[in-house]
């Protein structure tokens, strides 16, 4: 009997330990939680157009499942990875929803269904870890800039070409940091020309080398808001 006892006493000492380096096995992997890189999420307004849309963008570790909650606790994204990407994971993800036009779908109907807060992004790593971050969604919207030239359909030569905007007044609160433009010629190759500018920025040249002897070309400058939310203008030009 005191053998039996002596074995029983044993083997539970055994599954406590078991029970304890478990726990400590567990305690260590949530402690390997991580936080995602970056996460953004801004509106892009697109004036010439009259549309708006959502652009949700993040990077970090190897991941299989991301989920996006918004400020009101409901979940707008849920991704998970399959069978061959099960393992192997994801690392960026940038999606931009559909853009209704305005007279379909207004502006301020946009705001009600995406709320301005923050938005909470929570994963798992491939490695099972929790990967976590956040990101604030402002409503504060600039105006699209005022493209001066070159003028809807112009004809242009191909040297010296300059795209320029005019100041448009913002709405109060709003705070416009740098402007965007960007060239593209879709056709008979894309070819897209980008440039970053600060706020005083009004124009900016167009290379000759990039523009070809003759073709159609798209101009859309961008106002970006402190907040990273941006409204385009956009206008056609040809080079003769």
């Amino acid at each position: 009997m005191t053998r039996s006892l002596l074995a029983l006493a044993a083997s539970c000492a055994t599954l406590l330990a078991l029970g304890g380096a478990a726990s400590a096995e567990l305690g260590s992997s949530s402690a390997k939680a991580v936080r995602l890189a970056e996460a953004t999420m801004i509106v892009e307004v697109n004036a010439t157009d009259g549309d708006a849309g959502l652009q949700v963008f993040l990077d970090g570790e190897p991941w299989r499942s991301m989920r996006v909650t918004g400020p009101d606790g409901r979940t707008i994204l849920d991704v998970t990875t399959k069978e061959r990407l099960d393992d192997y994971g994801l690392t960026e993800l940038f999606s931009e929803s559909s853009e209704p036009s305005f007279d379909v779908f207004p502006l301020a109907k946009f705001k009600k269904l995406f709320p301005a807060g923050t938005y909470s992004f929570a994963g798992r790593t491939i490695e099972g870890a929790a990967l976590t971050g956040s990101a604030r969604l402002s409503h504060d919207i600039p105006r699209g800039p005022r493209i001066l030239a070159p003028s809807e359909g112009a004809p242009v030569a191909r040297s010296g070409v300059v795209a320029r905007w005019g100041a448009v007044a913002q709405p109060t609160g709003v705070d416009v940091v740098a402007y965007r433009a960007i060239v593209t010629q879709e056709e008979p190759l894309l070819r897209v020309l980008s440039v970053d500018l600060p706020a005083s920025a009004r124009r900016v040249e167009i290379p000759r080398a990039f523009l070809a002897s003759s073709g159609e070309y798209s101009l859309e400058v961008q106002a970006i808001e402190r907040s990273g939310n941006q409204t385009l203008t956009e206008v056609s030009f040809r080079v003769r």
